[in-house]
């Protein structure tokens, strides 16, 4: 009901109640609440811990262990790698040099880095080995195989919270076991520091797997203990050391019998 407002006498007319437009009016001008925390940065966050901590195990594993390489277009490769209790390590690579036609072995020892030619079908010699550097050293790229990486110094960066990468779980791939985390390079840098892939763990570290644009590298069964130390596959010698890539075709124009009748 209107109500009558008097003042010295006088009616200043009729107010109507409006406190409840007064109240959606005060409610509608109150500022929004903030949005929920999104939990997204923390998520990542400990992905990379998880990532972090399995390739630390792997770090610490001392093994003995087979894994099978695989690339499109190529038969697949049995790769040996050994982790020593002293903390060397070798890693053999079938095919590995002088395009896919030469078997070598990489180790790292406290005496330093080598490449060990071995017997194969296309060099029968036996085998021997070349000083490569420090055993931390980097392989020169000529040399590089890459399938070694993700077992060896790969290891370090996926340890290193400093390193350039965006981590996130993936779905394991079909053929590989484990844990497995996507890792991208978030470096503007050509030099990435290590290959974008997929890469699988065990609980107790042990690598199971990963896929890059080299390849796919999976464990093909339980691994075995390891050795002291690991031996190299050969004497040392002051050669060169074996390239991935082929070698040139001869060009039979420039040998000593051509032209000869």
């Amino acid at each position: 009901m209107p109500v009558l407002i008097r003042s010295a006498g006088r009616v200043l007319g009729p107010l109507v109640f409006a406190l409840p437009a007064l109240l959606v009016a005060c409610t509608s001008e109150q500022p929004s609440p903030p949005p929920p925390t999104d939990p997204g940065p923390v998520e990542v966050d400990a992905t990379r811990d998880e990532l972090a901590a399995l390739a630390a195990a792997a770090q610490d594993r001392h093994l003995v262990a087979q894994y099978v390489f695989s690339r499109a277009d190529q038969p697949d490769r049995t790769i040996v790698f050994t982790s020593a209790n002293d903390g060397s390590w070798r890693v053999d690579v079938p095919g590995g040099a002088l395009g896919g036609t030469a078997d070598v072995s990489l180790a790292a020892t406290a005496d330093g880095l080598f490449q060990c030619a071995l017997p194969s079908a296309g060099r029968p010699e036996p085998a021997r080995c070349v000083r490569l550097g420090e055993r931390d050293d980097a392989l020169p790229r000529r040399l590089d195989p890459r399938i070694q990486h993700p077992l060896t110094d790969w290891l370090d960066v996926l340890t290193d919270r400093r390193a350039p990468l965006a981590v996130a779980p993936a779905e394991t791939p079909k053929g590989l076991t484990g844990t497995c985390y996507s890792v991208d390079s978030t470096s503007a840098s050509l030099n990435a520091p290590l290959d974008v892939g997929i890469y699988c763990y065990d609980r107790d570290g042990t690598p199971t797997g990963v896929r890059t644009a080299t390849g796919t590298l999976k464990l093909a069964a339980p691994p075995g203990p390891a050795p002291a130390t690991v031996q190299l596959a050969g004497p040392v010698v002051d050669e060169e050391p074996l390239d991935t890539a082929a070698p040139p075709t001869p060009d039979p124009s420039s040998s000593p019998s051509a032209g000869t009748p």
